[in-house]
């Protein structure tokens, strides 16, 4: 029963990734009624916001895009820092929405920051303990019940990340709105690729749920 819900969980994954590629190929060809770039469209929402001490940064990749609150910089990939898109604008638009959450000391994004070391470590790690505690789960069952600690940490900040996903894209597309970035024509696309870059979070946090089930009945089928 359990690998027909992973197969599940595995198949969604593909079909909402397969989603959001296919969004953000169709959508980076629209260009915006504004004609600005993403890292225009990044600095305009920073200044609309009150926030001048964040730069806006290029990094390499696809879909690479991401707000670093350590150094206060929004990175945005090679596609987006240039475009002058559909997409390219709520790509960085979502990320600066990020920043605005970091400067309101938006609660959930404390938590997440702080929560990044201890994940970090727990993922490092985490694979070799639930592989050992599996293989040694007779013996020494202790070795798996870390694993789970461990894996509980990674799916814990999975479910954090979501509202921190969602907050932030909300406040792209609000600002969106009422910006004049977006026509009325393509502001319902930018909301479209915004959603379904969320959904990708949420299949991830519920993905690492099921995981973290199957290891709990693992653990708990040895007690028994």
């Amino acid at each position: 029963m359990i690998w027909i819900i992973f197969g599940i969980f595995a198949l969604i994954s593909y079909l909402v990734q397969s989603n959001l590629k296919s969004k953000f190929k169709q959508y980076s060809r629209v260009p915006i009624a504004s004609g600005l770039t993403g890292a225009q469209v990044a600095e305009k929402m920073l200044r609309d916001n009150g926030i001048y001490d964040v730069r806006v940064t290029s990094v390499p990749g696809q879909l690479t895009d991401h707000y670093n609150p350590t150094d206060k910089t929004v990175n945005l990939s090679d596609g987006v820092y240039n475009s002058c898109s559909v997409a390219a604008a709520a790509v960085a638009a979502h990320e600066c929405g990020h920043a605005v959450q970091h400067e309101r000391a938006y609660a959930p994004l404390q938590l997440r920051s702080t929560l990044v070391p201890v994940v970090n470590f727990a993922s490092q790690w985490v694979q070799w303990v639930l592989l050992a505690g599996v293989v040694l789960v007779n013996t020494m069952p202790g070795i798996l019940l870390g694993g789970i600690a461990l894996f509980a940490l990674t799916t814990l900040f999975s479910f954090i990340t979501l509202p921190v996903e969602i907050d932030a894209s909300r406040r792209a597309t609000q600002w969106l709105a009422g910006a004049g970035i977006t026509s009325r024509e393509n502001y319902p696309m930018a909301v479209s690729a915004l959603r379904s870059a969320a959904y990708t979070y949420v299949v991830a946090a519920l993905g690492s749920l099921a995981t973290l089930i199957y290891y709990v009945l693992i653990y708990l089928g040895n007690r028994d």
